[in-house]
């Protein structure tokens, strides 16, 4: 057998890719994601009319929210990213499933009491409530076994307030489940027909923790992040997984064999918008994920966030692309060069033509500047970018 590698040229956006793609999203290109977040969720939602082939390898290391209330309960990773990936992804169509959809959605009052809460959970259980109710057989007695799987096991302390009945049936999967993820994120694609693929980047309860430029050490996304803790006053210099106070070797926290296979197996990769370190370079510390990239020759694109990022404090551009290649280079090697890892970082209009000069004056990595953002707010528009993303296929 004889290969040969071959370089072409590509118009962005590709009508006649772009046609393709949307005359026969089931043969869409495989574009991977290594995000997290609701950033990128927009743009999935716009992507699945494009590909149905897409690929989202999720942080499970978010400690905020409903999911922190989760693994506070259980010992277990964060669901509440994966299950909303899930719903983006979903068949929103009268051919899909609205039912299951709508209570997967749904989530519980932020002020009633906890005996009314636990009340109403109670009564999906049993099939006495109405999103329940509507739900045909055997699904509905398929989604009454994992929530009763979460009934069990719950603590009589569980804080019911504005949990997601989907996080709560994610849950219930996964303790029914020998304490895996897969199985039940599986089951939940297929419940409501995902137009894609979603998995956790590794299948482990573990933390974020990040060094700082003033010396301090921070564990935990949610007092990362800038949403419910204050935002940081000393920019990131370290990102690192931990089961404690201390930064685990990334060695301890492999890639999955089965999240290898979903590299080797894109078109596209993509780093999507989001929250630079908790969303994104969460997702590239286990091991074998700079050097699973590092082996693929296919498009390798950025899309930095727009607007303001509370985590990405004193980065220009050139330092959010360091920020991802440098986990991805610590993996692969010093030796690779920054492009092997990144091939373009495609940019709004609105990043000044001197900051996208300078990736590649210090990373070699071409920046393109592209109309990508809505006009009336910071945020990209979603049909603009899937148009981009299939026709790098």
């Amino acid at each position: 057998m004889t290969s040969m590698h071959v370089e072409r040229e590509l118009r962005l956006p590709d009508d006649l890719r772009v046609a393709r793609s949307q005359s026969a999203p089931h043969l869409g290109p495989r574009i991977l994601f290594f995000s997290g977040g609701s950033a990128l969720n927009g743009i999935s939602r716009q992507l699945k009319h494009y590909t149905f082939n897409s690929m989202h390898l999720i942080t499970p290391f978010d400690s905020g929210g409903s999911s922190q209330v989760l693994r506070r309960a259980f010992d277990m990773p964060a669901v509440g990213d994966l299950r909303s990936r899930l719903m983006a992804l979903a068949d929103e169509s009268v051919l899909g499933q609205p039912d299951v959809y709508a209570l997967f959605s749904y989530r519980l009052s932020k002020e009633a009491p906890q005996d009314k809460l636990r009340a109403e959970v109670a009564r999906i259980i049993t099939g006495n409530h109405p999103l329940i109710s509507a739900i045909a057989k055997p699904m509905r007695q398929l989604i009454q076994s994992l929530l009763k799987s979460f009934a069990d096991e719950v603590p009589d302390a569980f804080d019911y307030r504005n949990a997601s009945i989907g996080n709560l049936i994610l849950a219930g999967g996964y303790l029914s489940n020998g304490h895996a993820l897969e199985p039940v994120l599986f089951l939940m694609s297929k419940m409501v027909d995902v137009r894609g693929t979603v998995r956790a980047i590794v299948d482990e309860n573990l933390q974020l923790g990040v060094d700082l430029a003033d010396g301090r050490r921070i564990i935990s996304q949610r007092l990362i992040s800038g949403k419910e803790a204050p935002p940081i006053d000393s920019p990131i210099v370290r990102c690192f997984l931990s089961d404690g106070e201390s930064a685990m070797p990334s060695d301890l926290v492999p890639l999955p064999k089965r999240n290898r296979k979903l590299i080797e197996q894109a078109d596209v990769i993509c780093y999507p918008p989001g929250s630079l370190y908790s969303s994104v370079v969460a997702n590239l510390l286990p091991a074998g994920v700079g050097k699973s990239i590092t082996g693929r020759r296919l498009p390798k694109v950025y899309l930095p966030s727009l607007g303001q990022d509370p985590e990405a404090l004193g980065h220009d551009l050139a330092d959010q692309v360091s920020a991802i290649i440098t986990p991805l280079r610590a993996d692969a090697g010093p030796d690779v060069a920054p492009r092997q890892l990144m091939t373009h970082v495609l940019c709004d209009t609105t990043w000044s033509q001197s900051q996208c000069a300078n990736v590649t004056k210090q990373h070699g990595i071409p920046c393109l500047r592209l109309p990508l953002g809505l006009a009336d707010e910071p945020k990209y528009d979603p049909q603009k970018v899937a148009r981009i993303l299939v026709s790098l296929d």
